[in-house]
C-alpha cells in the first residue's frame, strides 16, 4: 500500500481499511462516524489497483474516490490523499493560556510536594555478626529521612545489593508519592547528586492531547506541546470510538495504541528540545475524561454507553508506564486523575480543584464544552455535576461546512440585516475553507439578529439576496463565496446545519436547568461562571447567550480558567496534597443522570428556540 503525496509505504495485514494503515504510517484521516462509511470526509482516490468494500461486494480500480474507512486494498493499490481528508495541527491550550480570573492564578501558588522526589542517603554497610538486611536498613534511613512508611517492588530489591555497596552505601533514592502517608521506591542509583528528576502532566482531551514537561525539585515548567488527538481516525465523539472499541476486531488496542502514540510524539519532542534523556521522566500524571481513561490504559468501555452506564473504575490505581508504553522511564508511576461518574471524569474533577472553585462560599458554575458539556455547580461545600451529549457540532463534525479550529477556520463573523454582506476572519488570516466552533455559534447568533433566520432557526423565504439558498425555510445560506474560498467552493450554512447547532446549543442549557431545578436555584444566583476548555477560549460570550446556550447574567460574571484539565493535572503532579484534594472533590459531586425521567428532555425542547421558548430567561435577549 502506497500513499501520496507523502510517499510512505507499508505491507497491509489481512482485514486491514486504508484508514487503518493510513493511521499506521502516520496520516490520520478526517472522519466523524467512527468507520461506518456516514460521513464522507475520510474520501482518497485510487491512483493504482483496486479496492474493494467492507462486505466484500463492490469493487473501485482506478480513478475512484473511495471512503477510507469502508476500502479495502486488493493486491498491491496506490492511493492519494488530497488535503481536504487530512486532520491537520489546530489550536491547542497550555495550562494557563487567556486566563481572566485572579482564580485562574492559584495553580502558581500549589506547594511543591510532588509526586515523586529524588532523595540522596547514606546507608551503613553491614559488618560481622549484624543481620539487618539491605533492605531494611534502606527502609530504616528513608523513614528517618521522610518520616513515612516506604515499600518497593522486585525489581528495586533485585537491584539494590550491587548499587548499595557501588559507592559504600551512598545511593540516590527516588521516591513516590501519592498524598497518603506511605511511598514506594520506584528507583535506587548508585552515589549521589543524579541530576533532576522530570514529570509528565497531561490533558488527554477527546480531540486534543497536551503534554507539560516539569522539573518536579523546582516546579518548573520546562516546555509545553499539543497535537490533535489521533484516535480522531476512529470518530470524532466518544461513543463512536466506544463502538469501534468493542465492536471491531482488536478495536480497543488499536484506540490505545493512537492516543498512547499520540502522547509519546508529544514527550518526545519535549525531551529533544530540552536536551533531557528518557528515563529521567520519572511520574506522569494524566487528566481525561472516563471514555478516554479505559482507552488509554486498554480498559473495556463497553459499559459507560450501556445502561446503567457504570465505568470500570472511577479512582483507577497507578500503574507503571511499561504496563501502557509511554515513552519515559519504565517504573514511572502512572497517575489517572479520578472521575464521578460514566460522563464525568478527572478532566473535570481536576479542573474545578485547580481553579479554586467556589472561593468565599459563591455559587459558582463550571462548564467545559465540547463534545460533551460537562458541568459543575456548586459552592464548595456542596457540588453537582452532569454531563449532556451536546454532539460533535461545536468540533465542526456533522455541519456540512464545519472543521476544528486550524488555521482558515471562519471564527468570527457578521452579516449585514438585508443579509447581502457577509464579513468574517478566520484563523491564520488566510483565505477560508470552513467554520469553527466559535464562527459557527457567531453565525447562528447574527444571523438571527439580522432576520436571516427566524427565532426556529428556519430561513426566512422573502429575502430578496443571492446568498440564500433555496426558497424554502430549510434552504442555506453562502458565508463565503467560492471565489474568497482557499479551495474554490462556496462555503455554505444550511438548514440542517442550523437545525444541529440548535440541538447543540439546547442539550448544554437544558443541562444547566436541570442542575439548577435539582438544587432549588434559578440562574441569578450564580455568582461566578468559569469557561474551560479550547472551544470556551474562544467562544463569542455574547453570542452565546444571544442564542441561548449560556445563561444570560451579567458578563462580568464569566471567566476563561483555560486548559483546567492540564492545570488540574499539574497541580496533583507538583503535590501529593493537590493529588488528594482532587479526589475529595469526586467523593463530594453528586452526579446527575439526565436520562432519569422526563425533565431534561422537556427542557431541551423548550430550548430549541433562539434563545429560548421562555424569553423571560434572557432579559438583555429580549432587549436587544
Amino acid at each position: 500500500m502506497r500513499f501520496l503525496p507523502d510517499e510512505l509505504e507499508i505491507e497491509a495485514g489481512e482485514g486491514e481499511s486504508i484508514l487503518e494503515l493510513a493511521a499506521r504510517v502516520g496520516i490520520t484521516l478526517r472522519g466523524a462516524c467512527g468507520g461506518n462509511g456516514t460521513c464522507g470526509r475520510c474520501l482518497v482516490v485510487l491512483r493504482k489497483g483496486a479496492v474493494r468494500d467492507r462486505d466484500g461486494g463492490t469493487v473501485a480500480e482506478a480513478g475512484a474516490t473511495v471512503r477510507a474507512c469502508r476500502s479495502y486494498p486488493v493486491g498491491a493499490v496506490v492511493v492519494e490523499v488530497p488535503e481536504t481528508s487530512r486532520l491537520r495541527e489546530h489550536q491547542v491550550l497550555g495550562a494557563d493560556v487567556g486566563l481572566t480570573l485572579q482564580a485562574g492564578e492559584e495553580a502558581a501558588e500549589v506547594p511543591v510536594d510532588p509526586l515523586l522526589c529524588r532523595v540522596e542517603v547514606t546507608v551503613d554497610l553491614p559488618e560481622t555478626g549484624e543481620v539487618v538486611d539491605d533492605w531494611g536498613r534502606l527502609q530504616s534511613e528513608l523513614a528517618g529521612l521522610a518520616g513515612i512508611e516506604v515499600r518497593a517492588d522486585l525489581e528495586v530489591l533485585r537491584e539494590l545489593p550491587a548499587v548499595l555497596r557501588a559507592e559504600g552505601g551512598a545511593v540516590t533514592v527516588d521516591l513516590a508519592m501519592d498524598g497518603g502517608p506511605a511511598g514506594s521506591v520506584v528507583g535506587v542509583q548508585a552515589g549521589h547528586a543524579a541530576g533532576p528528576v522530570y514529570g509528565a502532566a497531561v490533558d488527554l482531551g477527546t480531540t486534543t492531547v497536551v503534554v507539560e514537561l516539569v522539573e518536579l525539585d523546582t516546579g518548573r515548567t520546562v516546555g509545553t506541546r499539543g497535537t490533535y488527538n489521533r484516535q480522531a481516525a476512529y470518530g470524532d465523539d466518544v461513543i463512536s470510538r466506544i463502538i469501534h472499541a468493542v465492536e471491531r476486531s482488536g478495536g480497543r488496542r488499536q484506540l490505545q495504541d493512537a492516543v498512547v502514540e499520540t502522547v509519546n510524539g508529544l514527550l518526545v519532542e519535549l525531551r529533544l528540545a530540552h536536551g533531557i534523556a528518557r528515563d529521567a521522566v520519572r511520574v506522569v500524571v494524566c487528566a481525561g475524561n472516563p471514555t478516554m481513561s479505559h482507552l488509554f490504559l486498554g480498559v473495556d468501555p463497553a459499559h459507560i454507553r450501556l445502561e446503567p452506564y457504570t465505568p470500570a473504575a472511577n479512582f483507577w490505581p497507578p500503574c507503571r508506564a511499561d504496563e501502557i508504553g509511554l515513552a519515559v522511564h519504565p517504573r514511572a508511576p502512572v497517575h489517572l486523575l479520578p472521575g464521578v461518574a460514566s460522563y464525568l471524569g478527572g478532566d473535570v474533577t481536576g479542573g474545578v480543584t485547580a481553579c479554586g472553585f467556589g472561593g468565599a462560599g459563591e455559587i459558582t458554575l463550571f462548564m467545559d464544552i465540547g463534545t460533551n458539556g460537562e458541568m459543575v455547580l456548586g459552592d464548595g461545600n456542596w457540588l453537582v455535576g452532569c454531563s449532556c451529549s451536546a454532539g460533535p457540532a461545536f468540533e465542526g463534525s456533522g455541519i456540512s461546512c464545519g472543521m476544528r479550529a486550524t488555521d482558515g477556520a471562519i471564527e468570527q463573523l457578521g452579516v449585514t440585516p438585508d443579509g447581502y454582506e457577509v464579513v468574517y476572519r478566520t484563523i491564520g488570516g488566510g483565505r477560508p475553507v470552513g467554520v469553527c466552533g466559535s464562527g459557527l455559534i457567531a453565525a447562528l447568533a447574527v444571523l438571527c439578529c439580522a432576520g436571516v433566520i427566524d427565532r426556529t432557526g428556519r430561513y426566512r423565504t422573502d429575502l430578496e439576496t443571492p446568498r440564500l439558498r433555496g426558497r424554502d425555510a430549510g434552504g442555506g445560506f453562502v458565508l463565503a463565496w467560492a471565489a474568497e474560498t482557499g479551495h474554490g467552493e462556496d462555503i455554505v450554512l444550511t438548514g440542517s446545519d442550523v437545525q444541529n447547532l440548535l440541538r447543540a446549543k439546547a442539550a448544554v442549557y437544558a443541562g444547566l436547568r436541570n442542575m439548577l431545578a435539582a438544587v432549588g436555584l434559578e440562574q441569578d444566583a450564580i455568582g461566578r461562571i468559569l469557561i474551560a476548555g479550547g472551544f470556551g477560549r474562544f467562544l463569542p460570550l455574547r453570542d452565546a447567550i444571544t442564542v441561548g446556550m449560556l445563561p444570560d447574567v451579567p458578563l462580568e460574571r464569566y471567566g476563561y480558567v483555560g486548559n483546567s484539565s492540564l492545570r488540574g493535572a499539574r497541580a496533583a503532579l507538583l503535590s501529593g496534597r493537590r493529588l488528594a484534594e482532587i479526589g475529595a472533590t469526586a467523593r463530594k459531586t453528586t452526579y446527575l443522570e439526565l436520562g432519569d425521567g422526563t425533565q431534561f428532555m422537556n427542557e431541551f425542547v423548550s430550548a430549541l428556540f433562539i434563545p429560548h421558548t421562555d424569553l423571560g430567561l434572557f432579559p438583555s435577549v429580549r432587549e436587544e
